[in-house]
Protein backbone atom coordinates (compact mmCIF):
# COMPACT_ATOMS: atom_id res chain seq x y z
CA UNK A 1 0.00 0.00 0.00
CA UNK A 2 1.31 3.09 -1.17
CA UNK A 3 1.14 6.16 1.34
CA UNK A 4 1.47 9.90 0.23
CA UNK A 5 2.48 13.02 2.36
CA UNK A 6 -0.56 14.37 1.30
CA UNK A 7 -2.71 11.09 3.04
CA UNK A 8 -1.62 12.60 6.07
CA UNK A 9 1.33 10.08 6.92
CA UNK A 10 1.83 10.78 10.73
CA UNK A 11 5.74 11.94 11.66
CA UNK A 12 6.47 8.87 12.82
CA UNK A 13 5.87 7.35 9.63
CA UNK A 14 7.32 10.08 7.70
CA UNK A 15 10.59 9.24 9.95
CA UNK A 16 10.51 5.72 9.13
CA UNK A 17 10.09 6.14 5.33
CA UNK A 18 13.18 8.64 5.45
CA UNK A 19 15.17 6.18 7.52
CA UNK A 20 14.48 3.23 4.95
CA UNK A 21 15.21 5.52 2.14
CA UNK A 22 18.65 6.61 3.19
CA UNK A 23 19.02 3.13 3.84
CA UNK A 24 18.76 1.73 0.53
CA UNK A 25 20.25 4.94 -0.98
CA UNK A 26 22.44 6.72 1.21
CA UNK A 27 25.87 7.04 1.20
CA UNK A 28 28.33 8.93 -1.08
CA UNK A 29 28.32 6.39 -3.95
CA UNK A 30 24.95 4.92 -4.86
CA UNK A 31 22.47 7.89 -5.85
CA UNK A 32 25.59 9.25 -8.25
CA UNK A 33 25.80 5.87 -9.89
CA UNK A 34 22.18 5.59 -10.34
CA UNK A 35 22.14 9.07 -12.10
CA UNK A 36 25.36 7.96 -14.16
CA UNK A 37 23.10 5.00 -15.26
CA UNK A 38 19.74 7.05 -15.56
CA UNK A 39 21.62 9.82 -17.90
CA UNK A 40 23.27 7.00 -19.93
CA UNK A 41 20.55 4.95 -20.05
CA UNK A 42 20.62 3.78 -23.75
CA UNK A 43 24.41 2.97 -23.88
CA UNK A 44 25.94 -0.51 -22.51
CA UNK A 45 27.23 0.87 -19.18
CA UNK A 46 29.99 -1.41 -18.23
CA UNK A 47 32.01 -2.05 -14.55
CA UNK A 48 35.29 -0.08 -16.12
CA UNK A 49 32.98 2.49 -17.89
CA UNK A 50 30.86 3.39 -14.84
CA UNK A 51 34.37 3.14 -12.82
CA UNK A 52 36.27 5.81 -15.29
CA UNK A 53 33.11 8.39 -15.22
CA UNK A 54 31.71 8.44 -11.80
CA UNK A 55 34.86 10.30 -10.59
CA UNK A 56 37.16 8.86 -7.50
CA UNK A 57 35.19 5.64 -6.76
CA UNK A 58 37.32 2.18 -6.51
CA UNK A 59 36.50 -0.37 -8.13
CA UNK A 60 35.93 -2.58 -5.02
CA UNK A 61 33.60 0.23 -3.22
CA UNK A 62 31.70 0.17 -7.33
CA UNK A 63 31.69 -3.46 -6.45
CA UNK A 64 29.83 -3.26 -3.23
CA UNK A 65 27.56 -0.40 -4.56
CA UNK A 66 26.64 -2.12 -7.74
CA UNK A 67 25.81 -5.16 -5.40
CA UNK A 68 23.87 -3.89 -2.77
CA UNK A 69 22.03 -1.80 -5.84
CA UNK A 70 21.40 -4.61 -7.55
CA UNK A 71 20.17 -6.67 -4.36
CA UNK A 72 17.18 -3.89 -3.81
CA UNK A 73 15.81 -4.19 -7.34
CA UNK A 74 17.19 -0.73 -8.43
CA UNK A 75 19.72 -1.95 -10.88
CA UNK A 76 19.96 -5.24 -13.04
CA UNK A 77 23.43 -6.66 -14.13
CA UNK A 78 23.78 -8.36 -17.21
CA UNK A 79 26.77 -10.92 -17.93
CA UNK A 80 27.53 -10.90 -21.49
CA UNK A 81 28.70 -14.06 -24.05
CA UNK A 82 32.10 -11.92 -24.63
CA UNK A 83 35.44 -12.82 -24.48
CA UNK A 84 36.54 -11.40 -22.28
CA UNK A 85 33.16 -11.60 -20.36
CA UNK A 86 31.44 -7.87 -20.22
CA UNK A 87 28.77 -6.84 -17.62
CA UNK A 88 26.60 -4.44 -17.96
CA UNK A 89 24.40 -2.24 -15.28
CA UNK A 90 21.50 -0.85 -16.28
CA UNK A 91 18.40 0.64 -14.06
CA UNK A 92 15.31 -1.17 -13.56
CA UNK A 93 11.82 0.32 -13.75
CA UNK A 94 11.91 0.21 -10.01
CA UNK A 95 15.08 2.07 -10.31
CA UNK A 96 13.85 4.88 -12.14
CA UNK A 97 11.23 5.65 -9.27
CA UNK A 98 14.07 7.47 -7.98
CA UNK A 99 14.91 9.75 -10.74
CA UNK A 100 12.43 12.33 -9.33
CA UNK A 101 14.69 12.21 -5.87
CA UNK A 102 17.96 12.95 -7.69
CA UNK A 103 16.53 15.48 -9.78
CA UNK A 104 15.60 17.44 -7.19
CA UNK A 105 19.14 17.00 -5.26
CA UNK A 106 20.62 17.84 -8.85
CA UNK A 107 18.31 20.96 -8.60
CA UNK A 108 19.11 21.74 -4.85
CA UNK A 109 22.87 21.04 -5.51
CA UNK A 110 23.32 23.95 -8.43
CA UNK A 111 21.04 26.42 -6.69
CA UNK A 112 22.70 26.18 -3.64
CA UNK A 113 26.54 25.52 -4.57
CA UNK A 114 27.81 28.32 -3.49
CA UNK A 115 26.52 28.31 0.29
CA UNK A 116 28.03 24.43 0.59
CA UNK A 117 30.95 24.10 2.42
Amino acid sequence: MEISIKQEATCEQELVAIRDSLEILGGKWKLRIMRYLNNHIDEKNTFKKIQREVEGISAKMLSKELRELEINLLVTRTVMDTRPITVNYAMTEYGLSVFPVTETLVEWGLNHREKIK
